[in-house]
């Protein structure tokens, strides 16, 4: 029999939530959690935590997770000297991975997972389980505990392994289309206190530079990019871009970190069979805001379940296919419009269009933030506001600054 009932592969907020569904829907299931990092570690991200996120771990039974943190309730939206600046329905939170993935994965220990620390190189697929590594070297965290020696065994793996998934690459998938972000840390000014800032660069889209108040007198900064062809920007590219979007951020910036963002695009086919995958190893943030943790929660979560489901009723050959169903369920419509959204977007007067329809309707500002944060869809009024203001000028927004000659 197998070691284990599930191996997830990658213990951030994907397989964090991965263990937390499959103990939810099947308490007393063998769970492991392998990262090859210790916690609390750092993660380059923009720390963004939307209250949807929240949502689908209450689900599972966590709750109260940020509720020492300071809620950001106000969204400014910024490009060519266009400003949407209004508070959104429901705050979000910023919260720095050494902070959010260090609790999520107590949470899971705490629902009876198994945290090891490993590195995982190879997966083995057959028809009575999935072999990794041919053995766990690792000890368990925070213990002293040993790892297997002769061969680690799964009925069903989940990969939640990042951008750069081992697991996705041992199922031979290729990447799709792919950002690059720079990310760090520095003090905020009072101008972007109490707000999450995005200033759209004036190029193709999607570029953008952010500063997002953590509340604690430090904000997250960076600048990111559509990655276009081989090469790709320097950091010190990076760096200049964000100065030159949101002047004087990168003042006293610290902790500068790059990372990869594996953009969804509207069709998604998740494989079927023993082996899974969730959230920036399934290619799964959204392509015009660059938000990957609710993608990775809700796809963790529905792995998990489904995986638990497959091994209780005896068929974890089919823990595949009971998940792609049900995240397709979930997510596939949602896909779709942003998929399409980030093709508008890539026009320049499209995009301006967007800011002075969401600065005209709070109604329209609501719906493109949930198309951005969760699974939102481009409505009928966003669309209607869309159509409005290529049509006219709206007085509500500032028209760019002339031009010197």
């Amino acid at each position: 029999m197998a070691a284990w009932d599930l191996v997830v592969v990658g213990a951030g907020p994907a397989g964090a939530a991965a263990a937390l569904g499959a103990l939810h829907e099947r308490p007393g299931l063998r769970v492991a959690l392998l990262d090859r990092a210790g916690f609390p570690r750092d993660k380059a991200c923009g720390d963004g935590i939307a209250p949807q996120v929240l949502d689908r771990l209450a689900g599972v039974g966590v709750t109260g997770l940020l509720d020492d943190r300071v809620p950001v309730a106000r969204l400014r939206l910024t490009r060519g000297g266009r400003d949407v600046d209004r508070a959104m329905v429901r705050a979000s939170y910023v919260v720095p991975r050494r902070v959010f993935d260090a609790r999520l994965v107590e949470a899971a220990r705490d629902a009876g997972a198994t945290l090891l620390r490993h590195r995982v190189r190879d997966l083995t697929v057959d028809d009575d389980g999935v072999r990794i590594d041919g053995g766990i070297q690792g000890g368990v965290e925070g213990s002293t505990e040993g790892g297997t020696e002769g061969g680690t065994e799964a009925q069903v793996v989940v990969g939640a392994d990042g951008a750069h998934s081992v697991v996705r690459r041992q199922l031979g998938l290729p990447p799709g289309a792919t950002a690059l972000a720079l990310r760090g840390y520095a003090p905020v000014p009072a101008s972007r206190r109490g707000t999450q800032v995005i200033a759209f660069g004036p190029g193709a889209q999607p570029a953008y530079a952010w500063s997002f108040d953590r509340g604690d007198g430090l904000a997250n900064i960076g600048y990111g990019e559509l990655l276009r062809g081989p090469g790709g920007p320097t950091r010190a590219d990076l760096l200049a871009r964000l100065e030159d979007l949101l002047p004087g951020a990168t003042r006293d910036g610290t902790d500068w970190r790059g990372h990869h963002l594996p953009l969804s695009g509207a069709r998604w086919r998740p494989p079927t069979g023993r082996v899974l995958l969730v959230g920036d190893a399934a290619g799964l943030v959204n392509p015009i805001s660059g938000e990957g943790i609710y993608y990775a929660v809700s796809t963790g979560i529905t792995a998990g379940r489904a995986a638990a489901r497959a091994v209780a009723a005896g068929r974890p050959a089919d823990a595949g296919l009971g998940y792609g169903l049900a995240a397709r369920a979930h997510l596939f419509p949602h896909l779709r419009h942003t998929a399409l959204a980030a093709r508008l977007t890539r026009s320049g007067p499209m995009l301006e269009a967007g800011l002075r329809a969401a600065a005209r309707d709070q109604r329209v500002f609501d719906d493109l933030v949930e198309l951005a944060l969760a699974r939102g869809r481009l409505t009928a009024r966003v669309l209607r506001g869309l159509g409005a203001a290529l049509l006219r000028h709206d007085p509500g927004t500032r028209p760019p600054p002339p031009q010197e000659s």
